[in-house]
C-alpha cells in the first residue's frame, strides 16, 4: 500500500520534467533565431570608432545587386524597392538614400509640385533644372516627401544631391550663405524625420556644414586636389564615402585610406559595378 502512492508522486514528478523539457526545447530555438530589425526610419548610427572601417555602395543604375560585400549601400529611393531594403537590412546592411535636393527632372513623380519660379536653368544632369534654395516655403513639402518615401522604405540615411547650386550657373542669383542656410533646414528637417543626414560633394562649404552633417560622400577628391578639404569630417569620426572613376585603386587607395576614407573605384554610371580600397 505504500508503494502505490510513491509511484503516483514519481509519475507525476517525470511528467513535470519532460514537460518542462519540451517547453525548453520548443523556445530555446526562438530566442535562438530571433534577429534585432531596426524599425523603418530609424536614423543610422556612424559610431566614431567604425568610421574608417566601412565598405561602401553606390549604386542608382541597372538592376541593384544585393549580394556586394559593402556594410554601407547608397541607392535611389525610388527604383529600389521596399523588398530590397528590407532584404539588405535583415543582413544588417546599413542604408542611405540619394536625394537631389537643389534640382529636378521633368521624369520626377512631383516634378509638377515645382512652381516654374522656383526652376532655372539646366542642372548637372540630362534634363534637370537647378532649383532656386531661396524658395523654402516652395521646396520644404516636396523635400519632405522626398524623404519620407526615403524613411518609409526603410532607409536609414539620407544623402543630398545637389546641394551646392550656388556654385554653378544656377540661373539665380545665389550665394554662399544662401546654399549654407538651405543645407542647414534640410539637415534639421532629415533629422526630425528620424534620417541621418549627409552631404554629396559641396566641397567649399563642409567646413562649415560639418557640425550639421553626419557623413559626406565625394566624387573624385583625388582627381580635383581636393581630399584634405574633407578632413573635418574625418577629424570628427564621421565618415566619408570616396570615390573616383579615373586611375587604378594602386594609384589611389594609399592617399584616401591613410586619410581615413572609406574609398572605392567606381564607372560613372554608378551601376553594381566597384572595386573597392582594401581596410586599414
Amino acid at each position: 500500500m505504500r508503494i502505490r502512492p510513491r509511484r503516483r508522486r514519481a509519475a507525476r514528478a517525470l511528467r513535470r520534467i519532460v514537460s518542462a523539457g519540451v517547453a525548453l526545447v520548443l523556445v530555446a530555438p526562438v530566442y535562438g533565431c530571433r534577429r534585432e530589425l531596426i524599425p523603418p526610419g530609424a536614423p543610422t548610427a556612424w559610431p566614431a570608432a567604425q568610421a574608417r572601417h566601412w565598405q561602401w555602395q553606390w549604386q542608382v543604375d541597372g538592376p541593384l545587386d544585393e549580394t556586394v560585400d559593402a556594410d554601407v549601400f547608397l541607392l535611389d529611393p525610388v527604383a529600389t524597392t521596399a523588398a530590397q531594403t528590407a532584404e539588405l537590412r535583415a543582413r544588417d546592411r546599413r542604408l542611405v538614400c540619394q536625394v537631389p535636393v537643389g534640382s529636378v527632372r521633368p521624369t520626377d513623380p512631383d516634378a509638377s509640385r515645382l512652381p516654374a519660379a522656383v526652376q532655372g536653368a539646366p542642372g548637372r544632369q540630362p534634363g534637370s533644372r537647378w532649383l532656386d534654395v531661396r524658395g523654402w516655403d516652395a521646396l520644404e513639402p516636396v523635400l519632405t516627401d522626398r524623404f519620407r518615401l526615403c524613411r518609409g522604405k526603410g532607409f536609414g540615411a539620407v544623402a543630398l544631391a545637389d546641394a551646392d547650386g550656388y556654385a554653378h550657373r544656377s540661373g539665380f542669383p545665389l550665394g554662399f550663405d544662401d546654399q549654407l542656410l538651405f543645407n542647414r533646414r534640410l539637415a534639421r528637417l532629415a533629422r526630425s524625420l528620424d534620417l541621418s543626414p549627409g552631404l554629396v560633394n559641396d566641397v567649399p562649404q563642409l567646413a562649415a556644414l560639418a557640425p550639421d552633417f553626419d557623413f559626406v560622400v565625394n566624387e573624385e577628391c583625388v582627381r580635383l586636389d581636393q581630399c584634405a578639404k574633407l578632413l573635418p569630417f574625418a577629424d570628427a569620426g564621421k565618415p566619408v564615402f570616396h570615390v573616383e572613376y579615373v586611375g587604378t585603386t594602386d594609384d589611389f587607395c594609399v592617399t584616401t585610406v591613410g586619410y581615413g576614407f572609406a574609398s572605392i573605384r567606381k564607372e560613372r554610371a554608378l551601376d553594381a559595378w566597384r572595386e573597392p580600397c582594401p581596410l586599414p
